[in-house]
């Protein structure tokens, strides 16, 4: 996962990748969070 490295030719974590799988898993997260917070949400209304 060195997409950043190849495209702006820089390594923003030192090359290990963690700083790509961040990016990855934080929009998965966010998208998670949301989804239970809707559940959550519908659960209450009834």
């Amino acid at each position: 996962m060195d997409f950043l490295e190849r495209i702006f030719g820089i390594a923003p974590d030192g090359g290990s990748g963690w700083f790509e799988v961040l990016l990855f898993l934080l929009p998965i997260a966010g998208i998670a969070w949301i989804v239970r917070q809707r559940r959550r949400d519908q659960d209450g209304q009834d």
